[in-house]
């Protein structure tokens, strides 16, 4: 490790010039989505921007963000019961003040990237000591950081940093990420169908049946300013409704994405009679296609299939523009599963630093996950 060494930074400007050369294969962690981060990230969170060095040259980048969950208004609306108002009164009582090594705004291995191999008990102790020092920032502030998660990783990634960094620390599994492999025959629409079951073929035609009356088109930087307070009144429906919430965007998070990273944010917005009553948006991450957050007209969704449409429109979207797999993340598992996503698997890592609270994390943890039963569709012949 004597050779290996980190700066973090709280802004973009700061960053060295060779940033973008290492984060070259993850936008997400590139600086036209940071700036997107620095200029419309949700009131609650702060961000710091990680350099990593070995001999002064930057080899790697990561993401660290600060939650205050005492500024949040709701947690999320949907499921009233015992459970998640247990739930609700611990995070605001014992984990209000959160720090995620990663992004917790979206889902995927995030949190970093290297342009060289390194190996991963560097990588957990690098990670452990950001967070050591990002702790004791805000301890000289007054403000107590009660837990300490390393979000998102894939099974072979957390399998490493398991023996080393994060021996001795939980880990947890929740709801897993959603991703759909499009298969390399394909070149175009018709040939997903095709390779649908009869019963999902019939899925497929009864949405398109349903939507007719819907008209899509993309929205441009000069749309979305116009259509913003629409847009985030789409957004805020459904978010409030999610069965957990630790932030909610700002309301100028659309147009500023669609500002720094231009062609590579792409909102779709659905009308019906000239009227905007839903949204997709994606993030074109190298050969991945990244969904991002979404808004419908609750009404309109039931009566014209408009989650589904935009999942198929989606997919669509991936095949004829040649991406080799979808990003679905990890709200509505069964619905994805119809279209043909396929859950994988992630893990995390946490901490409490309550010493006491920490000793039992594996007892309290999954007692305040939401209870997940969802069935898993297959629906290719």
């Amino acid at each position: 490790m004597e050779t290996i060494t980190y700066k973090i930074y709280s802004s973009v400007s700061q960053l060295p010039h060779s940033w973008d050369v290492v984060a070259l294969e993850n936008a997400f962690l590139q600086t036209s989505y940071l700036k997107v981060l620095e200029e419309s990230a949700p009131t609650n969170m702060q961000c710091f921007y990680i350099g990593i060095f070995e001999n002064q040259n930057l080899i790697g980048a990561a993401l660290a963000q600060y939650l205050d969950l005492n500024k949040l208004e709701s947690f999320g609306e949907r499921d009233k019961c015992l459970k998640t108002y247990t739930r609700n009164l611990v995070f605001k009582n014992f984990a209000s003040h959160a720090l995620f090594l990663g992004n917790n705004m979206i889902t995927g291995q995030n949190a970093y990237i290297f342009n060289k191999e390194i190996d991963f008990e560097k990588i957990g102790r690098i990670l452990r000591q950001c967070a050591h020092e990002i702790t004791a920032y805000f301890k000289k502030k007054h403000i107590k950081i009660h837990i300490v998660s390393f979000k998102d990783f894939y099974k072979n990634c957390a399998v490493e940093l398991k023996k080393t960094a994060f021996s001795d620390t939980y880990e947890f599994n929740t709801q897993p990420n959603m991703i759909f492999e499009l298969k390399p025959e394909w070149s175009a629409n018709d040939d997903y169908v095709a390779a649908l079951s009869k019963k999902y073929r019939d899925q497929y035609k009864r949405a398109h049946k349903k939507s007719e009356g819907i008209q899509t088109r993309e929205l441009f930087l000069g749309d979305i300013i116009l259509m913003e307070s629409r847009i985030y009144e789409l957004y805020y429906h459904v978010a409030k409704n999610a069965p957990f919430n630790t932030f909610f965007l700002a309301k100028n998070h659309f147009s500023c994405f669609k500002k720094h990273c231009c062609d590579r944010f792409i909102l779709i917005g659905y009308f019906l009679d000239n009227h905007l009553v839903g949204f997709h948006t994606l993030l074109l991450n190298g050969e991945t296609l990244e969904t991002y957050f979404l808004g419908y007209d609750e009404q309109i969704q039931k009566e014209k299939m408009l989650y589904l449409n935009m999942l198929y429109n989606m997919i669509q979207f991936g095949i004829e523009n040649q991406f080799k797999k979808i990003i679905f993340g990890r709200t509505a598992l069964e619905i994805k599963s119809s279209v043909g996503a396929e859950p994988v698997m992630m893990s995390g890592f946490i901490y409490h630093n309550n010493k006491l609270i920490d000793t039992y994390f594996d007892k309290i943890f999954p007692r305040l996950e939401p209870t997940l039963v969802w069935q898993q569709r297959h629906p290719f012949k």
